[in-house]
């Protein structure tokens, strides 16, 4: 290679001489206007040369967060937002803000009508007495996200329901929706809900497949019951369709809807498990297909944002499902009102419960309270 070669490449930038009215180089020399042929292309060269250079460092350094961006504001975009979720009352009227943030989940056994996605996304309109909520939780993270807890309220316990009278805790979903669920849970506990998410049960089903199915422990055999399917001992492997039927199961539990309710919290540690576990993180398929569900399993009040979902998310980055405390309400036996089988709620006992989770105290009251009849994994069915 030449000298002049040499710093033809070097100087790509430099734009070539303008040719004179003449033809030639036109204000240059003879020497740099003859080096222009052959100096043209290489210049081309090497400005293809650094454009690829370029786009492949940012496909290696940019590519997977922009992608990964894009993918987490798509998902968080399809989660329908729930307008009027939560209760349009006086301030004076609800309880006190506490320390942490409170969701009331409300389980549903299928939602009515098909969610859209996108900035519009909505959840389906409720509708008077189409449905009744099968599952109600109030899931409460700590003010430091170093813990969790998730408190199951028997969708049969006997309660006040504002404007109605008395009836079953999840008859205020079918009468006046989600504002009233969440006013109802508020009047019984004392506890404030800041948001509000309702999970449809049938979504859990893809969900469960995408992170490769979930390992469910059963202490001891059950025999099948009518259309119950029965279980041997030990942990099972379970895909979304077995799982679903798993926490679906009612009528063939000894104890009704207090098993439902545990069968239902085991399902949600054995899920957490999965999600939170290496073999889920490090597989870009099972993230994607995390993603892609998301929006099938959940909706939220509309007062929650995307950053508002991705602060929760970040927050709640350290949690493993031993930080992740499941309860049950502590109940006083069953009853019937109305001619009606139900539970009924130990008020004594919750009270100390509620008052821990206001005060963001749930660690301490564990280990200052008797909890054996509100958190015993052997007691699932």
């Amino acid at each position: 290679m030449t000298h002049t070669e040499s710093t033809v490449e070097e100087r790509a930038d430099v734009p070539a001489a303008r040719p004179g009215r003449d033809g030639s180089g036109g204000g240059g020399s003879g020497d740099r206007g003859a080096a222009t042929p052959s100096g043209g292309p290489k210049r081309r060269r090497a400005r293809r040369v650094l454009l690829w250079c370029l786009a492949g460092v940012l496909l290696l350094v940019g590519g997977p967060a922009g992608y990964g961006w894009w993918r987490a504001e798509s998902a968080a975009d399809s989660i329908p937002r729930i307008p009027d979720a939560l209760p349009d009352v006086p301030e004076r009227q609800q309880p006190p803000p506490g320390d942490g943030v409170t969701f009331l989940l409300v389980g549903l056994d299928t939602r009515s009508g098909v969610p859209t996605t996108g900035d519009d996304a909505q959840a389906p309109a409720w509708r008077a007495g189409a449905s009744r909520s099968d599952t109600m939780m109030l899931f409460h993270l700590s003010a430091d996200r170093e813990d969790a807890a998730v408190v199951s309220l028997a969708r049969d316990t006997w309660v006040e329901i504002p404007g109605h009278g008395e009836a079953k805790l999840n008859a205020a979903y079918s009468w006046g929706g989600p504002a009233l669920a969440v006013r109802t849970v508020q009047d019984l506990t004392g506890v404030r809900v800041d948001h509000l998410a309702v999970v449809d049960w049938n979504g859990f089903r893809e969900l469960t497949d995408a992170v490769g199915g979930v390992d469910i422990t059963v202490p001891r055999d059950i025999p099948g019951r009518g259309d119950a399917l029965a279980h041997r001992a030990g942990t099972h492997r379970m895909n979304g369709e077995e799982a679903l039927a798993y926490v679906r199961e009612r009528k063939g539990l000894p104890r009704g809807d207090l098993d439902r309710t545990a069968r239902q919290q085991n399902f949600l540690r054995a899920l957490m498990g999965r999600v939170l576990s290496g073999e889920t993180l490090s597989s870009p398929s099972r993230i994607s297909g995390l993603l892609d569900s998301v929006g099938d399993v959940v909706g939220v009040d509309d007062g929650l944002s995307n950053s508002g979902l991705y602060d929760l998310a970040w927050g709640m980055r350290g949690l493993r499902t031993s930080d992740v405390r499941f309860l049950n309400a502590p109940v006083d036996g069953f009853g019937t009102r109305q001619g009606q089988s139900v539970v009924l709620l130990d008020r004594e006992r919750a009270a100390p419960l509620w008052e821990a989770i206001r005060e963001d105290r749930v660690t301490e009251y564990l280990a200052t309270h008797d909890t054996d009849g509100l958190k015993d994994p052997g007691s699932v069915r």
